[in-house]
């Protein structure tokens, strides 16, 4: 039976949208040349501008495309929500090109020049503020935690942690620098019994990570 025209689009873009990030992720964005796109994708280049209107739109694809590769995989509630997102962020940034590529592409934007896209840091913002609202309403914070503010920490921190990490250790050691990120922060917005149940450990991570 033929495949469906609709669903072999979709392909098409998947595909287009993983190549793009392998190239990005090795080359970066300057590096990454639409030619060298098209052959790792094994697409013509009327698929792609089908697609993305230019190279600009496939970066912004791929940035914006982060928290697709995380947050289907977990499925707690709450404040451990938001700890199992970033302990699986630590370990898929170590695997996942497709986040790789997002995380380069939106720290190297100052440096190609156009209007920085701040949507990346956002969407994750808008992530973790929404498990904190409900760690709020299932009364797991303490009184007078803004989830917002502690979201937007905790985006600027695991910004910061990982491009440390990746200086140092290649992001080897970032499930474990994660844990302790948690350690600190744990105790000036969560209730001691969140505190004692709640599990930062990098085996959580790795448990939840393909």
């Amino acid at each position: 039976m033929a495949q469906p025209k609709q669903e072999r689009a979709e392909q098409t873009r998947r595909a287009l949208l993983h190549a793009a990030a392998e190239v990005f992720d090795e080359f970066g964005y300057a590096g990454a040349s639409i030619t060298r796109i098209l052959k790792r994708a094994g697409v013509t280049a009327g698929a792609l501008y089908f697609h993305f209107g230019s190279k600009e739109d496939l970066a912004k694809a791929v940035m914006n495309s982060q928290p697709e590769t995380l947050v289907p995989l977990v499925a707690a509630g709450g404040l451990q929500r938001l700890i199992d997102i970033t302990l699986v962020w630590s370990w898929q940034l170590q695997r996942d090109p497709l986040l790789r590529a997002g995380v380069r592409l939106t720290n190297e934007q100052t440096s190609v020049g156009g209007p920085a896209n701040a949507d990346p840091y956002e969407k994750f913002r808008a992530i973790m503020t929404g498990c904190l609202q409900d760690a709020q309403n299932d009364g797991e914070l303490q009184p007078g935690v803004d989830p917002v503010v502690v979201a937007e920490f905790v985006v600027a921190a695991c910004t910061g942690m990982q491009m440390y990490s990746n200086v140092v250790s290649g992001r080897q050691d970032l499930p474990e620098r994660t844990q302790q990120m948690w350690n600190l922060i744990l105790p000036g917005i969560a209730v001691p019994s969140v505190i004692t149940r709640a599990d930062a450990t990098p085996a959580r991570g790795a448990a939840m990570t393909p």
